[in-house]
């Protein structure tokens, strides 16, 4: 039931108007910018049109589509997925109802600016972790309609974003406040020599049947680096994987940006799913899955 008026205002301001909407929505994650662009999309889908959500990656997009066809169910809105995953019949299906306008909202990742994807009446793109995009792939999926809104959203803005923001034609939106009944968060700072108490601590948290992150900086250990260099004293995610593995068993997942495609949706569709209870990582999460679950996160 909670919901951004103020923000949700400022998206039908810029909907209602004749010039196509550019804006940015900043929030930290779980801060509602999912809602706020589903309130927009909603206004598209109302007005006779068509919205699409972009994500950077397939797990993110699977995501999305959960939880968007969750919030519209009770709604007469169509919410179908369009990724590089689906089967040929699959994405057939999915490419001719959108092409006809017989869904509304659809979520995908770079196969929605893909040639061989029509809209019948695309009026709003909404892309998610937009620095994860290049210009041209956000201009290719806006020419598939005619004067298409942008809303583009982002955890993490980085310096090209806000100059954007600053200096360009780009207005923008912050959600800087949670939901409420949101728990706080507890950050401290351990010596490594407390690397034990540590590894104690997210086994009880698993044992309470929680889900922990453990985040390493590199992904293999260095060959031959010299001890006085600055990596000298990084764990790889392979080595902590392994020693962890040893300390609490098979329910230890692994996943890097050296891992193939599918190997790394696997990794992550195990962990949300709860077959994998800790998953030790490099910054490959960073546009990761929702994992209410996870309670602890480790970084090393």
């Amino acid at each position: 039931s909670w919901e951004k008026p103020d923000r949700a205002a400022e998206m039908a301001d810029d909907l209602a108007r004749p010039q196509a909407m550019a804006r940015l929505l900043m929030g930290d994650v779980g801060s509602g910018k999912t809602l706020v662009a589903l309130d927009a999309m909603l206004r598209a889908v109302e007005a006779g049109h068509q919205a699409a959500l972009m994500a950077p990656t397939e797990v993110l997009a699977r995501q999305h589509h959960a939880s968007l066809t969750a919030l519209a169910d009770a709604l007469p809105v169509d919410v179908v997925l369009l990724s590089g995953g689906l089967a040929a019949a699959e994405r057939r299906r999915a490419l001719d109802r959108i092409a006809a306008g017989d869904v509304g909202i659809v979520v995908g990742t770079h196969a929605l600016f893909q040639e061989a994807v029509e809209f019948a009446a695309l009026a709003l793109v909404v892309i998610d972790e937009q620095h994860r995009f290049g210009v041209a792939q956000r201009l290719g999926l806006l020419a598939k309609g005619a004067g298409v809104h942008l809303l583009a959203m982002t955890a993490t803005p980085i310096p090209r974003s806000l100059v954007l923001s600053a200096y360009g034609d780009v207005a923008t939106s912050r959600l800087d406040e949670k939901p409420p009944g949101r728990q706080p968060i507890t950050t401290v700072a351990v010596p490594r020599a407390r690397q034990a108490a540590v590894i104690e601590r997210v086994a009880l948290a698993l044992a309470r049947g929680e889900q922990v992150y453990w985040l390493c900086p590199s992904i293999a250990p260095p060959q031959a680096m010299p001890k006085d260099t600055e990596d000298a004293g990084r764990v790889a995610a392979e080595v902590r994987h392994r020693e962890l593995t040893d300390r609490l068993g098979p329910l230890v997942g692994l996943v890097h940006g050296r891992m193939k495609a599918a190997e790394k949706a696997a990794a992550m569709d195990a962990f949300a799913r709860g077959d994998t209870r800790l998953l030790v990582a490099t910054t490959v999460i960073e546009v990761g899955v929702d994992v209410p679950n996870a309670s602890v996160m480790v970084i090393e």
